[in-house]
């Protein structure tokens, strides 16, 4: 439990050293094409993603057993990677309708590649080769354990690790959600001989929420992909094939629905869940 908390406490302190050069950056002429305004029509800069992204990639790398330390680098990297690309060409004026996964088809179909497209085969792809970096390796201390059958293991933690990256993407639409998802959902996940793979993502978004809640970043694709794709590394980490399977149909349906449903609406018209988003948050 002590080196949980110590590495809680590291991933915060390297998110905020990260966000103090960010900010700094943003405030700058190297900083422009990273502003942005939001949707309250406030300026801030994107630069909090790069931030968060390093921080999390960094400590949940040093946090994460020994035998899943190099699939924690490979998706924090890339997910933050391709995050950033997003960030920089998806906000390009052509681009401006090929969002969702409608939007990425109706682009190849008109023979474009979004840079949506792009993000989507980055986050599979680090996904499928974190499960065969991992594939005789559960939840076990790092240690080889016994070999289960590859295939379901890889395709579970593609799946989690792509799917989960999307997901707290799609909550980046109001100031602090995104962070306090990964932070909500990264707290159980403490739990467990994996436990420090989400130990220092979980500090890392507790340092970088007052400044989202303040509307002086945005956590962006680059930020938000690279956290919810360590923390579906974490959910790919746990012992039980059944619920990796659980876990995995849930994002898969909450992305499903985003296609069709309003995650803010919902969010807005349910109790709780409407205070929750709201806290800390500056009026509109």
């Amino acid at each position: 439990m002590a080196r949980r908390a110590a590495l809680v406490a590291a991933g915060a302190v390297l998110a905020r050293a990260a966000l103090t050069g960010a900010l700094r950056v943003g405030a700058g002429p190297a900083g422009q094409r990273w502003r942005r305004v939001n949707y309250a029509g406030r300026p801030l800069t994107l630069l909090g993603g790069p931030a968060l992204a390093w921080a999390t990639t960094l400590s949940a790398t040093a946090g994460a057993p020994s035998g899943w330390r190099p699939a924690a680098a490979l998706v924090g990297t890339v997910a933050g990677a391709v995050g950033a690309y997003d960030d920089q060409v998806g906000a390009r004026p052509e681009q401006a309708r090929d969002k969702g996964l409608a939007g990425h088809l109706a682009a190849l179909r008109a023979g474009r590649v979004s840079a949506g497209a792009v993000k989507v085969v980055g986050l599979g792809a680090a996904g499928a080769v974190a499960g065969l970096l991992t594939v005789d390796r559960r939840a076990d201390g790092g240690q080889p354990g016994r070999l289960l059958p590859g295939t379901v293991d890889v395709v579970l933690t593609t799946g989690l690790v792509a799917g989960t990256a999307n997901l707290v993407n799609l909550l980046d639409l109001r100031p602090g959600r995104a962070a306090k998802a990964g932070t909500l959902l990264g707290l159980p996940l403490l739990a467990g001989p994996a436990g420090g793979l989400a130990a220092g993502p979980v500090g890392a978004s507790l340092a970088v929420l007052p400044a989202d809640l303040d509307e002086q970043v945005m956590l962006g694709d680059c930020g938000a992909n690279a956290l919810g794709a360590v923390l579906g590394l974490r959910l790919a980490a746990g012992p039980s094939r059944a619920r990796r399977a659980v876990a995995l149909g849930a994002v898969t349906a909450l992305t499903l629905a985003s296609e069709r449903v309003s995650f803010t609406r919902v969010i807005e018209s349910t109790p709780g869940l409407r205070e929750l988003d709201r806290l800390g948050r500056r009026p509109a």
